[in-house]
């Protein structure tokens, strides 16, 4: 399960209606990479995967997330920054055992790797 924290939600629909492209979601995924091992991918599409997991608020802000990547993501919290200094989506993930500064880099416990 992905907890959508007020914040995100309205930041999902503000960009979605900004960007008036037909999508009517976000993607949230995991992939190898950043500066910890893994890092926090973001995208927007039209509709979900047919194996995706979908998670909506409760004004109905959707977040679409693969099964690969929902089991490193599993229990997170996914909130809006909204303060002068930095503006984003915060993730926070009880799966992460370290993050780095980035903000979107992050390792887990061997026994919890993602696989590609």
């Amino acid at each position: 399960m992905i907890e959508i924290t007020e914040n995100a939600a309205r930041q999902i629909h503000k960009m979605l209606d900004k960007r008036a492209l037909g999508e009517s979601g976000l993607r949230l995924g995991v992939k190898a990479g950043g500066c910890s091992g893994f890092e926090y991918v973001f995208g927007w599409e039209a509709t979900p995967r047919p194996d995706d997991a979908v998670f909506e608020s409760a004004d109905g802000a959707k977040v679409f997330i693969d099964p690969r990547s929902l089991r490193v993501l599993d229990g997170t919290v996914l909130d809006y920054d909204t303060s002068l200094l930095s503006k984003g989506f915060l993730l926070n993930n009880p799966h992460a055992s370290s993050t780095c500064g980035c903000g979107v880099s992050f390792s887990i416990e061997q026994r919890e790797e993602v696989r590609g």
